[in-house]
């Protein structure tokens, strides 16, 4: 059995741009565009009516698509450091009332979960936020009682989630300033990062100084597993996996870095069965080389800025077969800081544990949108219907 090549050469550029007729590429690298967007409608004063209101309580009603991830990340980062509960739900609690602010966010106008919630909690009198498209019988629901914040930027469904992070933090740096400001980035300085990023993982670039194409490569043919060493980090990690399945066919596992950690051993004895399809009866290890074998990409993501806890529960793959390539996946904070609009020198902070993470969000989905372009060229099926965003 001779192993099969991939389609494309990832430092083709011209080929890749050729193959890319779904605008994977440029979908991925629009995360920036995403925040600006959002910090546009909030420059505007579409937020201005939330100031000063000092909320009982933010609660987050999602509907299809990325906005339950999205909620969920807000939680896990900032839950515990809000000065009011962040809650995450798919519909109205009976508690919600006029002390509270409702954020209702999906990818789908007519979904009803939606259409439900936004009518309870402006029938209870709660302070709406609607993050979704204005239009049918959402647009009906809101009837201008509520605030609407419509996508700006046309991209593919998975790539959706920074979005609603932008909007989330916006919401909550409106009804919280005290608290949450020091703990989330400047949405226009974190568009910057995402741009900055976008560019350093566009197809122009080279394997060796791409992180994106680097992780595609690792990926490749291989079993993946994602885990992150917190709990916000875990959850960027389950959006990865989704991408990979949704936008490359990668089937793949996330799972928390304990859980990892202690299945260490199933994990080895894995990488070391036979390749898929491989049939040793037609293998001749002269011609065809050594015989294929599964091999496991683990990646655990990580915006901490001590990272030694992960790097030990790494260190035990690191005696077995070989077979596991492990490794912490994390964003080079003096990178983010040096963007234009961040704070200079004499005044520079670390980079946030939410700015890190959008920053790695964006990467891993670029580069499922390179495992794409390697497994074959888009099909006019593989476009999402609202998508007109062009090429990279």
């Amino acid at each position: 059995m001779i192993a099969g090549t991939p389609v494309l050469d990832l430092d083709d550029v011209a080929s890749l741009e050729a193959a890319d007729t779904g605008g994977t590429l440029r979908s991925a690298a629009s995360g920036g565009a995403q925040v600006r967007a959002t910090a546009a409608a909030v420059a505007e004063g579409v937020l201005t009516r939330l100031r000063d209101m000092r909320p009982r309580s933010l609660v987050i009603v999602t509907g299809a698509g990325r906005a339950a991830r999205a909620a969920a990340i807000l939680v896990a980062a900032l839950g515990d450091r809000a000065a009011l509960p962040i809650v995450a739900v798919t519909a109205i609690p009976q508690w919600v009332g006029p002390l509270d602010v409702v954020l209702v966010a999906g990818d789908d106008a007519g979904d009803p979960r939606v259409i439900g919630a936004i009518d309870r909690a402006l029938h209870r009198g709660a302070e709406v936020v609607v993050a979704a498209p204005e239009e049918g019988p959402l647009r009906t629901a809101a009837a201008g009682r509520a605030v609407v914040l419509p996508p700006r930027v046309p991209v593919l469904d998975h790539n959706r989630l920074l979005r609603y992070l932008a909007i989330g933090i916006a919401v909550l740096q409106a009804v919280d300033p005290a608290h949450i400001e020091p703990l989330t980035p400047d949405l226009d300085v974190l568009a910057d990062a995402l741009d900055a990023e976008a560019l350093r993982d566009g197809p122009t670039n080279e394997v060796f100084h791409n992180p994106a194409k680097t992780l595609a490569v690792r990926m490749q043919q291989r079993s993946v597993v994602l885990s992150g060493d917190a709990p916000a980090a875990a959850q960027v990690a389950g959006h990865i996996a989704e991408v990979l399945l949704s936008a490359a066919g990668q089937i793949c596992a996330a799972a928390e870095l304990a859980q990892v950690a202690a299945a260490h051993g199933l994990l080895s004895a894995t990488a070391g069965a036979a390749a898929p399809g491989f049939d040793p009866l037609f293998h001749d290890e002269e011609l065809d080389g050594p015989a294929p074998v599964r091999r496991v990409g683990l990646f655990v993501l990580s915006a901490d800025a001590d990272q030694l806890a992960a790097h030990r529960r790494l260190g035990i793959f690191a005696g077995g077969s070989g077979l596991i390539d492990a490794e912490v996946a994390n964003v080079d904070t003096e990178l983010i800081a040096g963007q234009p609009g961040a704070p200079g020198p004499g005044t520079s902070r670390p980079a946030s544990e939410l700015e890190q993470l959008a920053v790695l969000a964006l990467r891993f989905e670029t580069a499922a949108a390179y495992l794409r372009l390697l497994g074959g060229p888009a099909t006019p099926a593989d476009r999402s219907a609202h998508y007109d965003g062009g090429h990279f």
